[in-house]
């Protein structure tokens, strides 16, 4: 896991959180009724306690969904580029998801089911004017059905460790904080501004390029090494020929000088053979 990917989960959760106030306005509103007979200190110190409650709960979602993934996707991915590509389809399907389309809907549907389960238990937390109940209210909060939340724990099923998933998940819910810890006006200026100037689309827009930029960036460096490597193997056999062909033009010399001392020694032993075939004494018979 990178501080880069921390990153993306921080701003994810920041720029989507007008959507967790969309989803969880009515809880926050029904929160702060319930203590609106308690003094403003000990209300803030709950409101502190129910968010570390929904954050322990992103936490164990993420120390799950990293279990997964190194327990079932691991064994699959050993040795290969698979787990670069897959955390990038991820961030790419992610950034998608905030500019626009609600491909997570329908599992938004599907986790309202469980949602209803926990009903009788969500009735009992009900008025939060202690720290148990503001603590178990958070917990329970942290599993409301979320497209956001779903976005972010497919991050963390690629976090290669549950820790690292743990973490994914702990930051993405630090970033929610602020827009629903914010009072009336302070929402409405985050909410304009963030719609403003887009902020979510610009993220998501950049959580694309990210994962875009995750997959194809080591193919394009490996191609690019691969041909340089293909280049260089070229000239070095070029040099190698070139390096043979000089040795061999330093050599024929060598090899013609040789030749000729050879053939001038073997004439002259010759013509030594003649001059002592011709002085050599004549023996005339009487």
């Amino acid at each position: 896991m990178t501080t880069a990917l921390l990153v993306a989960a921080l701003l994810m959760g920041f720029f989507g959180s007008p959507h967790c106030l969309g989803m969880c306005g009515g809880l926050v509103t029904a929160f702060g009724l319930s203590m609106k007979d308690i003094s403003p200190a000990k209300r803030r110190a709950l409101v502190v306690t129910y968010h570390i409650g929904r954050l322990t709960s992103y936490a164990f979602l993420g120390l799950i969904a990293g279990l997964i993934g190194t327990t079932v996707l691991e064994p699959l991915m050993t040795g290969n580029n698979i787990p670069r590509i897959l955390l990038g389809l991820v961030l790419v399907f992610v950034g998608v998801t905030m500019l626009g389309p609600p491909f997570l809907n329908k599992l938004e549907r599907f986790g309202m089911r469980f949602w209803q389960y926990l009903s009788p238990l969500r009735q009992k937390v009900f008025p939060l004017n202690t720290f148990p109940r503001a603590l178990t209210a958070g917990l329970l909060w942290g599993f409301l059905p979320c497209g956001l939340v779903y976005g972010a724990l497919l991050i963390a099923v690629v976090a290669h460790s549950p820790i690292s998933g743990a973490a994914l998940m702990f930051v993405f819910g630090l970033g929610t904080v602020p827009m629903l810890v914010a009072t009336h006006e302070t929402v409405g200026w985050l909410r304009d501004k963030i719609g403003r100037f887009r902020l979510r689309q610009l993220n998501g827009a950049v959580m694309v390029l990210s994962g875009l930029a995750v997959v194809l960036v080591p193919i394009m460096m490996s191609s690019m090494h691969s041909g340089h490597s293909h280049g260089g193997g070229h000239e070095h056999m070029d040099h190698g020929r070139h390096s043979a062909m000089m040795s061999d033009a330093d050599t024929a010399p060598h090899d013609m000088s040789q030749m000729d001392h050879d053939g001038m020694k073997q004439e002259m032993d010759h013509s030594m053979h003649n001059m002592s075939d011709d002085t050599a004494p004549t023996h005339h018979s009487h």
